[in-house]
């Protein structure tokens, strides 16, 4: 059992960065794939950026170069760098572990 905090989200105005985090409560060294996941309102929840044990990495193609997935297996903590933010960026950011555990997600909203 995995559990996921989200922290680092809020207002930003387009152009700008966040840096979100993923605490979780147990070891994710053994975890093969981590990612972030975005649902904007009205919309399906989608992958935004995914990272490996191997340190693979993949993004969608929306944030590719503007985002950076990462994860420090020596504190259980994933990260997501947002620059070069847009409003189209808006949603609710979840983090996902293993595929099958999910944190409580946090609000990212882009607007000026």
């Amino acid at each position: 059992q995995v559990q996921l905090v989200e922290s680092g989200g809020g207002f930003v105005q387009p152009g700008g960065s966040l840096r979100l985090s993923c605490a979780a409560s147990g070891s994710i060294f053994s975890i093969r794939t981590m990612a972030w996941y975005r649902q904007a309102p009205g919309k399906q929840r989608e992958l935004v950026a995914a990272t490996t044990i191997g340190g693979s990495t993949k993004y969608a193609v929306s944030v590719k170069g503007r985002f950076t997935i990462s994860r420090d297996n020596a504190n259980n903590t994933m990260y997501l760098q947002m620059n070069s933010l847009k409003p189209e960026d808006t949603a609710v950011y979840y983090c996902n572990a293993g595929t099958q555990w999910w944190g409580q997600g946090t609000q990212v909203t882009v607007s000026s």
